[in-house]
């Protein structure tokens, strides 16, 4: 099981706002109670969530932006980047890379919990393109970028050094190495998740059925009957 006692600092990479409370909410909320340093960094404003046609794209980022910032405070994290890349066009291209370099050696993180790059076929809504590409570009951040000096020379320029990451978890890979209990947490995880009003047509439903996944998820990880858990791929970077 995952413990926060040897990590100062987390840096979260996700694709959209809404990314990081469905699938790791609890996590934060357990490290942020532990004094750990939780950093958002969301590569998109999710300008292309929603679907409602009346509401102008730009307003419904400005709104996404400040749902995730509502949802990140109920877990105890105020320090929030936004990357402004575009929503369903995220590629993991080499400016996705050098942007979230920059926020790993801004933060200095001892570990990053990002997407996975790897498409799960059983949790098919769990790997949209987004998704996998933000992953993707996370993963190459950590290595080799952050910590390479001549990868991007513009970071150092701008007085960023190199960092060395020593953990990779991931979030919705195909298979679970780790677990974190979040039992103690799970509420502060709905909280947050219903801060995402304009994604939530269901929040009831969407509760019972995450509780529902995250009981079964501990009881197959050999967990006591009534305990919740978030699972994570873990990759060690260092």
């Amino acid at each position: 099981m995952l413990q926060p006692t040897e990590i100062e600092r987390l840096l979260v990479v996700m694709a959209h706002p809404d990314d990081v409370d469905f699938g790791s909410a609890g996590t934060v909320a357990t490290l942020t109670g532990a004094g750990v340093k939780v950093t958002y960094c969301l590569v998109t404003d999710g300008n292309a969530g929603g679907s409602d046609r009346t509401v102008s794209r730009a307003d419904v980022a400005a709104l996404r932006r400040e749902e995730q910032t509502a949802a990140a405070a109920a877990v105890g994290v105020s320090d929030l980047v936004f990357l402004g890349h575009p929503d369903g066009r995220v590629v993991a291209d080499l400016a996705l890379r050098c942007d979230i370099s920059r926020v790993i050696r801004q933060v200095m993180p001892q570990v990053v919990l990002c997407q996975s790059p790897e498409r799960n076929l059983d949790r098919i809504f769990a790997s949209h393109p987004d998704h996998l590409a933000a992953g993707e570009a996370a993963v190459s951040a950590v290595y080799p970028d952050s910590r390479n000096p001549f990868a991007f020379p513009e970071l150092l320029e701008e007085g960023l050094e190199p960092w060395e990451v020593n953990e990779i978890w991931l979030s919705a890979h195909p298979i679970s190495s780790e677990f974190v209990d979040v039992t103690q947490h799970i509420d502060l995880k709905f909280q947050a998740l219903r801060c995402h009003v304009s994604q939530l047509p269901d929040p009831d439903g969407m509760e019972t059925r995450f509780r529902e996944l995250m009981a079964l998820n501990a009881a197959n990880a050999g967990f006591a009957e009534g305990t919740f858990v978030e699972g994570f791929r873990v990759v060690q970077a260092s």
